[in-house]
């Protein structure tokens, strides 16, 4: 019987969306403008959505912390960041979620990380496209429009992340 009521309660408080961002839903999708947003670097320049146009961009979100963020970024920086970096119309944008340069900077000299990463003290760029869960990409096109999302870590997402880029990158 407690079980029963239990069991009753959580499906009921689901069906109002009370549980949705634990669950790792979005606050934005596909097809829409991506938020406007602004990030600094460490040395004081400025970065801001609007900029980013006529760009492909990846943004991803991390933490030092998290195990499949650090599966992640290793690709990141091989498959992605090397491949396209030289390129006008690719940016990569890497936001700490919560961390600042005390902890980003041991972090990316250990692992020698050379792609663009900015920290997201107050998630305010974070929380404009969701509320928990990470690692999570997303790509834009060169208009500024949602193309790609994804939550977690997988080597076949990541493949799914990588063709998007490049597709995307290939368009006339």
């Amino acid at each position: 019987m407690g079980t029963r009521i239990i069991l009753t309660a959580v499906l009921f408080l689901m069906s109002f969306g009370l549980f949705a961002q634990e669950s790792g839903e979005w606050r934005v999708s596909k097809g829409q403008q991506g938020p406007a947003f602004e990030v600094v670097d460490q040395s004081g320049n400025r970065m801001t959505s609007e900029s980013l146009k006529g760009k492909v961009v990846l943004i991803n979100f991390f933490a030092t912390w998290c195990p499949p963020c650090r599966q992640e970024l290793p690709r990141l920086q091989k498959e992605i960041y090397d491949k396209n970096k030289d390129r006008s119309d690719f940016e990569v944008m890497v936001l700490a979620r919560e961390e600042g340069w005390d902890k980003l900077n041991p972090f990316i000299q250990s692992n020698s990380y050379t792609f663009p990463i900015y920290p997201d003290l107050n998630r305010g760029v974070y929380g404009l496209f969701a509320e928990n869960t990470i690692p999570r990409n997303v790509v834009l096109d060169k208009e500024g429009k949602i193309i790609y999302l994804s939550i977690g870590f997988s080597d076949k997402e990541f493949d799914k992340l990588i063709k998007t880029i490049d597709k995307e990158l290939n368009k006339k």
